[in-house]
């Protein structure tokens, strides 16, 4: 049976993308919060990127399905970068500068480094972030966590590590807190069975509000009967209160022109471009290959939004920002379909502050931490692991190389041992021109013939996808690898996912001797 075409009208997927929207908020708030402390930049800070990485930058970004934000990866950099120049202002304008490098990257076309990423480095990636977001919310989730919301590092800023504050967090439960949390995940798990999906209704409310709400119910009984039992408020969402326009004013700080013959600050604003300027290619690759339509997001386009996000950000006081794994990955797991849930999650962002601060400062970290526990889970299912294995240590090494560096490191740092151990196998593989290209014309429809070499390594993938994504709409497409020894599993990845997804642009697609490989799909 013919699949059923994807409408790409954004009007079309309100029903998904509001929800989803809200969902991905609930996510982003104490991220936004918890990484301005960690900076040690105001803490209203955090908010002002996420609203202008989700009502700005998701506009200009050519992503469906990626969101925008500060990103816990440059909270050293940003610490560091106000020491180094001395004050919050100085370092507001580092943050505008970078934006203009990035927008520079991005007119010199330097988005095309994110193809070279090979996937199973990629899915390394996710599912070290599931385990990561695991391991790290079961400490909100039970209480015991004083640390920042969104905290990721291996080593944490109270003195320990991801393992030993388990063991911290077993002896310090807050039962409270554990109750709520348990409550919150049940809802959750409940929320996503077939009877829910498939009522009318109940589907178009998203499971994590019915939970949020249920979480501030429960703690307000708490308070009111069961005092012992009540959340500590370190472990409640806690947002600024604002008290009118004169109350905003006073809250956004604005950049500083003192240390612009300072060599210092092009130092940073340099670090600043590069590394969130990386951080965001992997992070809408990563979110390219959980869409379920496997669209492709164009990179230097992203690298022009985010420079133009950063600027404007660095303008209104805010941190420096990047496409983030953790909400993108949320984004996709409550079935987003367009970059309207980006654009509505930075809306309910900007509400929240302005609005109804003092009702969102009643949310219990325990019940947020559920939600990122389910999306956790999504992105590091065994069978995950179970697929890599099967594909043969070519694939499954690197993969589980990048899972361990990325839990014992960081992001940046895991991503390049593993693109290291990536590249080790790929130079074992000699390769050749990757395929020979005919195109016929025929009365109905173009005919493209396009026959692989003897040998298609990952080197050649940017190339292919290119050549594919280029294919004129309405076209009939055959693929044949009858001459091909070896064609490298990326290679046919990126072949099946576009034979998936080819009927959107009304192409045929034919595959002749490219092996199926399955295509990574979170539904």
């Amino acid at each position: 049976m013919k699949d059923k075409q994807y409408n790409p009208s954004y009007l079309a997927h309100l029903s998904q993308d509001i929800p989803a929207g809200l969902v991905v908020f609930f996510v982003a708030l104490p991220l936004c919060l918890g990484i301005s402390l960690a900076s040690g930049a105001p803490l209203f800070a955090g908010i002002v990127t996420g609203v202008v990485g989700g009502v700005l930058v998701s506009w200009l970004s050519g992503s469906q399905l990626s969101v925008s934000g500060p990103a816990a990866g440059l909270t050293v950099i940003v610490l560091n970068g106000i020491e180094t120049l001395g004050s919050y202002e100085a370092f507001l304008l580092a943050v505008v500068i970078a934006g203009f490098l990035q927008l520079v990257l991005g007119f010199l076309k330097a988005g095309v480094i994110g193809l070279y990423f090979p996937s199973s480095v990629i899915k390394g990636m996710l599912a070290a972030i599931g385990l990561i977001l695991i391991l790290k919310q079961i400490p909100h989730f039970m209480g015991a966590d004083e640390d920042f919301f969104g905290e990721f590092s291996f080593f944490q800023p109270d003195g320990r590590n991801t393992f030993s504050e388990l063991a911290y967090t077993f002896s310090n439960i807050q039962l409270g807190a554990l109750i709520i949390g348990v409550i919150a995940l049940t809802i959750l798990l409940v929320w996503d069975r077939p009877s829910i999906k498939q009522n009318k209704v109940l589907r178009l409310v998203p499971g994590a509000l019915v939970a949020v709400l249920v979480s501030i119910i429960a703690n307000y009984l708490f308070v009111n009967f069961v005092p012992e039992l009540a959340v500590a408020s370190t472990h409640l969402v806690s947002l600024p209160i604002i008290d009118g326009f004169s109350g905003l004013t006073e809250q956004l700080d604005f950049l500083s022109l003192d240390q612009l013959g300072n060599p210092q600050l092009y130092i940073v604003a340099f670090t600043i471009a590069i590394v969130a300027s990386l951080e965001t290619l992997l992070s809408v690759e990563a979110i390219d290959k959980l869409d379920p339509h496997k669209r492709r997001t164009p990179t230097n386009r992203e690298l022009k939004a985010q420079g133009v996000g950063n600027i404007v950000a660095g303008l209104l006081g805010g941190l420096p920002m990047t496409a983030v794994i953790v909400r993108g990955s949320t984004n996709v797991a409550t079935g987003a379909q367009t970059k309207v849930s980006a654009f509505v999650h930075g809306l309910f962002l900007a509400s929240s502050v302005l609005l109804i601060a003092e009702f969102m400062n009643l949310i219990p970290l325990s019940a947020l931490a559920a939600v990122l526990l389910v999306v956790g889970y999504k992105l590091t299912r065994p069978a995950l692991y179970k697929t890599q294995f099967k594909l043969g240590h070519e694939q499954f090494v690197p993969f589980i190389v990048t899972v361990l560096a990325i839990l014992f490191t960081d992001l940046l740092i895991g991503i390049s041992v593993g693109l290291a151990v990536g590249i080790f196998y790929i130079l074992k593989a000699n390769y050749k021109s990757p395929y020979f290209y005919h195109r016929e014309d025929h009365p109905e429809k173009d005919v493209i013939r396009i026959k692989l070499s003897e040998h298609v390594s990952f080197l050649n993938k940017a190339s292919i996808i290119t050549t594919l994504d280029k294919l004129p709409p309405h076209s009939h497409v055959i693929i044949d690898g009858e001459n091909s020894a070896y064609i490298d599993y990326d290679v046919m990845e990126a072949i099946h996912e576009f034979k998936k997804t080819a009927h959107e642009r009304d192409i045929v697609v034919e595959v002749h001797n490219v092996p199926e490989v399955e295509v990574m799909d979170m539904h």
